[in-house]
């Protein structure tokens, strides 16, 4: 299904044309992603190491040190941390992704950009970004003739929208704005904005300007990385924090939308919720996808998202320290309130080793809600925004028809990786270098195309009628200052006063 609507957003009725799902684009999406996670997942499992057992005695060795030693950290001389790092350097040579060598994201550089194309080891990333768009070409190449359409222009189209997103990638890399943490995401969103907004999107590009097939590949990919495991590490507290908190702010907050700022876009309104509530860009798309935003609102949405998540990952960090919260309530604060889990990360990074793991924990927790919001919004907005024109609310299978299927995809990912990370330390192993290797670096690059169709597709002019009285803007902040209040205090509660020992395991 399209993000747009047939008919004005708000209207009583709205017409859809139904796609068969063998040609939609969440069908492929889920196919293409599944192709890349079951091939990297075999590949490296087939190349396993000959010594598996001596590397998983060895490294069950390391984990009884590292235990006796957190339980009398003055015995011997080895630090808790050198232990950590020895046992991490084992667990990766258990597992290879003959893959990695072939797909590489961009490095750094201070004063010169060339320097983006070399690797911190001085290695040539050049082969990693062929690699990259020979992958890139194929695979959505695949899922435009399979869903139907056209793929003659796609390939040259391709090349600039690829190299768009390289530009974006070397902009996001440069050491000063790597130090901001300004990401790829926002400058792949700039790039194609100057150009819609200056020069005009050239015609020859549009074929390659698939956001929606982009970014849902995307998503199915990320699911891959959202391991139960994780969930259960931090156990109650942090579904706490990440289930409870979040569907009170994203429900408050829509309804002091519509009832106070009375926006004139219920599904902006439900994308900038979502987007701000839950973990920003990517539950933006999927909730877009069930209550069919338009592309415009859900570039509006996106930008208030990345512009808010740079200023909150800058100035939360220092707040933290100067309340003297401490690196676990901190963390889970900093994990439950950021929109973008690389901006969670880098916040709680500037905190400590702990932050940054309860942080991450905390977010991939949140994660896992995608699904479950995009559901709750296309039942809401099936049932009671529109409605047939005789009054008669549609049935479930307009329900289904409207549901985002690619979050099947993702959630079934997030399964089977989540089975095979609990089969033990060799299973563990696979998945990590799984997707280290192959599904995090495509990911990357996936929602940088998709960011960079993003702009080229939106027009400033087109988004001023949404600015009107500056509601967008008051919503994002007030549903922010709601979430920060909301998830501090359950954070205080569940990581000071009733789990006060519960991120103990994360440091296992």
């Amino acid at each position: 299904m399209e993000l747009n609507p047939t008919s004005p957003p708000d209207s009583d009725a709205v017409t859809v044309t139904e796609t068969p799902f063998f040609r939609s684009e969440d069908c492929w999406a889920i196919c293409l992603a599944w192709l890349v996670l079951i091939a990297a997942l075999v590949a490296t499992w087939f190349a396993r190491p000959a010594d598996t057992a001596q590397l998983s005695a060895a490294y069950e060795q390391l984990s009884s040190r590292l235990d006796a030693k957190q339980r009398n950290p003055q015995a011997g001389k080895d630090s808790i941390n050198e232990i950590r790092k020895e046992r991490e350097e084992l667990q990766a040579k258990l597992a290879s992704n003959p893959f990695k060598p072939w797909l590489a994201k961009l490095g750094s550089w201070d004063a010169d950009p060339s320097r983006a194309f070399l690797s911190k080891s001085g290695h040539n990333l050049l082969p990693g970004l062929a690699g990259v768009l020979v992958v890139g070409l194929l695979l959505f190449g695949a899922g435009l003739r399979g869903m139907g359409e056209p793929v003659s222009a796609f390939p040259a189209a391709f090349l600039v929208v690829f190299g768009l997103a390289v530009l974006a990638y070397v902009l996001a890399g440069q050491n000063v704005i790597k130090h901001y943490n300004l990401e790829y995401a926002l400058w792949a969103l700039v790039v194609g904005l100057l150009i819609s907004n200056t020069l005009g999107t050239p015609a020859v590009l549009k074929p390659a300007m698939r956001t929606e097939l982009y970014i849902k590949t995307g998503l199915v990919l990320l699911g891959a990385e959202v391991l139960f495991n994780r969930l259960l590490s931090l156990g109650v507290p942090g579904i706490f924090v990440s289930w409870v908190v979040t569907p009170v702010v994203l429900i408050t907050t829509y309804a002091f939308g519509q009832r106070i700022l009375r926006m004139p876009s219920r599904s902006l309104n439900m994308v900038i919720c979502a987007d701000m509530s839950v973990c920003g860009v990517s539950a933006a798309i999927a909730t877009a996808a069930a209550c069919r935003a338009k592309k415009e609102e859900l570039s509006l949405a996106i930008g208030l998202s990345l512009t808010f998540t740079v200023i909150m990952m800058v100035v939360m960090p220092p707040i933290i320290g100067a309340l003297n919260l401490g690196q676990v309530l901190g963390g889970a604060w900093i994990g439950g309130t950021i929109d973008s889990t690389g901006a969670v990360a880098a916040a709680g990074g500037m905190l400590g080793e702990t932050a940054l793991a309860v942080a991450a924990t905390v977010k991939m927790i949140q994660n896992i809600l995608i699904g479950v919001v995009a559901f709750g919004v296309a039942v809401y907005w099936v049932t009671c925004v529109e409605r047939s024109a005789a009054g008669q609310r549609p049935g479930w299978s307009e329900i289904w028809r409207r549901f985002p299927k690619f979050v099947l995809g993702f959630v079934a990912a997030s399964l089977l990786f989540s089975a095979v990370a609990a089969s033990g330390l060799e299973g563990q192993a696979i998945v990590s270098a799984t997707i280290d290797g192959t599904s995090k670096v495509l990911r990357g690059w996936f929602f940088c195309l998709a960011f960079v169709s993003i702009g080229l597709e939106t027009n400033f002019r087109e988004l001023r009628k949404f600015f009107v009285g500056g509601k967008p803007l008051i919503l994002y902040v007030c549903g922010q200052a709601l979430n920060l209040l909301l998830s501090f205090i359950m954070c205080w509660l569940m990581f000071e006063k009733v789990f006060p020992n519960a991120a103990a395991a994360l440091g296992d």
